[in-house]
């Protein structure tokens, strides 16, 4: 067991090192098989400590720590998209939003809350589209 659990290691150990150069795993599935790898080390610290082997027990236990704690890292904080900061004409932002040129301040919010909803990060859209919308909003309600 205690082979198993040391090469089991060391595949973690060469899979570490050459995730930041090589796309074998990217950041979801490593969390998958680092929380796996944890609880393989945990349940072979539990086994080998009850067969008296203390020290490999600590090794295994401090390996499984590392592993659950590097499987909940989150991931780096992305830049803003580029397409909020540039200006955009007023018949870009009513195409946008889907808008005419009479639209009222109350059917531009409108407009933009129903595709929000549609395309928020949090509901599956991209930051991206939520970042155009925004700026299409702002631009059309400082035109006022």
């Amino acid at each position: 067991m205690l082979y198993l659990a040391l090469g089991g290691a060391a595949l973690a150990l060469y899979l570490w090192a050459t995730r930041r150069t090589s796309p074998f795993l990217k950041r979801r599935e490593w969390r998958i098989v680092g929380g796996m790898l944890s609880l393989a080390a945990f349940t072979a610290a539990a086994f080998v400590g009850t067969r008296g082997g203390w020290g490999a027990a600590a090794v295994l236990c401090i390996l499984g720590l590392w592993f659950a704690a590097s499987a909940r890292k989150s991931a780096p904080a992305s830049a803003p998209p580029a397409t909020a900061s540039r200006d955009m004409s007023l018949d870009e932002a009513r195409r946008i939003l889907g808008v005419g040129a009479g639209a009222s301040e109350d059917e531009i919010k409108s407009a933009y809350a129903r595709l929000m909803r549609a395309v928020h990060p949090d509901k599956g859209g991209t930051a991206g589209l939520a970042a155009q919308l925004n700026a299409a909003r702002d631009r059309l309600l400082k035109s006022r």
